[in-house]
């Protein structure tokens, strides 16, 4: 029995009811690695009981990823096999929702070379954008969530033995989703209704445009036309709640992809493809980015802004306070789904539907004519600290102080 069987279950009940939000006759994907098993299991139980039609459980496996990146040919890395995206595509239409229970090495490709990483995660890319549209606009409800892989948990805690580094991260994990308050559910729903407060608030507001100061960033974005404040759960298409990402404590929307301006210093290092990036920062000019550095893993973002052309522009501004539950753990987690949630952040690459007004129904020729960025790539990085103040302007030229030293001033 796994040590922590308690908050387990609490978390597989949290993952399945608001997260994911199971409702009878629908299909779950549930995808995780050997280190997501304990808890692979809890969700296939409560999805199945919550009235799951189907669990499709797709395993992968690190050794087995190495395996591939140190002994295929390179013309693997050139194409992608039709028939996964063709059966993503086909699960999805099938009413399936797709659940990813991550459990990251963050260095696991360190040794990989970045064109060969940069070249098969393209091609994964453009094989399944088809697929990505029913995440990007609602119609699939998805949740990504994590547990800790020995890996994961030694670049958090260095100088601790294997199980004491996994330890203290379950801990930190329970303590950033709410698991280890005594009603989870009711403690996120709670949250829920927090978050709708600013979002609610920002679409009453209709800004213009956000200025973000702090040492190194002196950044200028306007906003999309029509663009729609999300934050906490969001509506599919078929009016159910879910989560995306456990946790969140972002209230996000989409900048418009030629009108942002100035330059942008990283405040924790990103984590992408297997591969550390860190000390950088970006300078835009009419959306796009005209300069860039990076103290490590510079080959990183190279690949990145040659993905395709939209990759050059950003598809996503949040605001996240820094006195949150993330921030407040103390740690740097060295994982997106919990440092972008620490931290106000930035998306190079696709905007979301559904962070523009009516977007999940309009055509991508329409979403780009009211600014929103297309791309087969979305990537967070985080600006956030103690020193950021973010002003808004309205249209009209009134400005308004959303945050100072780095948190919300209401």
């Amino acid at each position: 029995m796994h040590k922590y069987m308690n908050e387990l279950e609490k978390y597989a009940e949290l993952i399945v009811k608001v997260g994911i939000n199971v409702k009878p006759n629908e299909g779950l994907i549930l995808g995780t690695n050997e280190s997501g098993l304990p808890l692979a299991r809890e969700i296939m139980k409560k999805a199945y009981a919550a009235g799951a039609k189907h669990v499709e459980f797709m395993m992968n496996d690190d050794e087995m990823t190495l395996a591939r990146y140190n002994n295929a040919k390179d013309y693997v890395f050139s194409t992608f096999p039709a028939w996964k995206a063709d059966m993503m595509v086909t699960l999805y239409e099938d009413n399936y929702h797709h659940l990813f229970i991550i459990a990251p090495d963050p260095e696991l490709l360190k040794n990989v070379p970045g064109e060969i990483v940069a070249m098969d995660q393209k091609a994964a890319s453009a094989a399944m954008s088809p697929a990505t549209k029913f995440r990007m606009t609602g119609q699939t409800k998805w949740c990504i969530a994590a547990v800790p892989s020995v890996a994961w948990a030694k670049s958090v805690y260095p100088n601790m033995s294997d199980e004491d580094a996994v330890d203290a991260l379950w801990q930190k994990i329970f303590d950033a989703t709410r698991v280890n308050t005594e009603d989870p559910v009711a403690a996120w729903q709670q949250h829920d209704l927090n978050l709708k407060k600013y979002k609610n608030f920002l679409n009453e507001k209709k800004y213009d445009k956000l200025v973000f100061k702090a040492p190194g960033t002196d950044l200028e974005i306007c906003l999309a036309d029509e663009h729609f404040w999300m934050g906490g759960s969001k509506a599919s298409l078929a009016g159910d709640s879910f989560v995306a990402n456990i946790p969140t404590e972002e209230v996000f929307t989409t900048p418009h992809k030629f009108k942002v301006n100035g330059t942008v210093k990283s405040t924790k290092p990103l984590s992408h493809n297997g591969k550390i990036v860190d000390g950088f920062g970006f300078t835009f000019k009419e959306g796009k980015v005209v300069d860039y550095y990076a103290e490590k893993g510079k080959e990183v973002l190279d690949a990145l802004l040659s993905n395709d052309e939209g990759a050059k522009y950003l598809g996503e501004v949040a605001l996240v306070q820094n006195d949150s539950p993330i921030s407040n753990t103390g740690i740097l987690f060295n994982n997106t789904l919990f440092d972008e949630n620490a931290s106000i952040h930035l998306a190079l690459g696709r905007a979301y539907a559904y962070a523009m007004r009516d977007g999940s129904n309009a055509t991508q020729e329409e979403l780009e004519a009211r600014g929103a960025n297309f791309s087969l790539v979305h990537v967070d990085f985080m600006i956030g600290g103690p020193d950021m103040e973010v002003v808004a302007h309205s249209r009209d030229g009134a400005t308004d102080t959303l945050f100072k030293k780095g948190n919300w001033t209401f």
